[in-house]
């Protein structure tokens, strides 16, 4: 048994071009476009962390129907699910993030606005009577 390598016949004739030039052949493929996205991990984060008005749900469960749909190789449902599923996402982190936030700065406001009354009605008592004036 022969295992030496390579393996081709050494009598067999080399292919040759009749100028011979080597040529060099490149095969161009058409780009495939890349796999659709299920956001699946953001989802979870979304719906343990981010589940205001069930919107963390909702993205996690358009994530699974993506990723079935990617397994099942419908890519387009797949896309149109992954893009429903982040804007769920997104819908669930700004639903979770903005009230406290905006709630934040109506604090400070109204912190900042009580303290400037409270510096204008310090002259208001601080102002003397005077008790001999008739009030008729």
């Amino acid at each position: 048994m022969d295992t030496a390598y390579p393996r081709e016949d050494p009598g067999a004739p080399t292919p040759r071009k009749a100028d011979g030039a080597a040529h060099t052949a490149l095969r161009l493929e058409v780009p495939r476009p890349a796999p659709p996205r299920d956001h699946l991990i953001w989802s979870l984060f979304s719906t343990l962390y981010l589940n205001l008005c069930c919107f963390g749900f909702l993205a996690l469960a358009h994530s699974i129907k993506a990723r079935d749909q990617k397994v099942a190789g419908d890519l387009e449902a797949a896309r149109r699910l992954g893009s429903r599923a982040k804007c769920y996402n997104i819908l669930a982190a700004m639903w979770t993030l903005v009230p406290p936030l905006l709630l934040l700065a109506l604090v400070v406001t109204g912190a900042l606005h009580l303290s400037r009354l409270a510096k204008g009605s310090t002259a208001f008592f601080s102002t003397k009577f005077d008790d001999s004036a008739d009030y008729d």
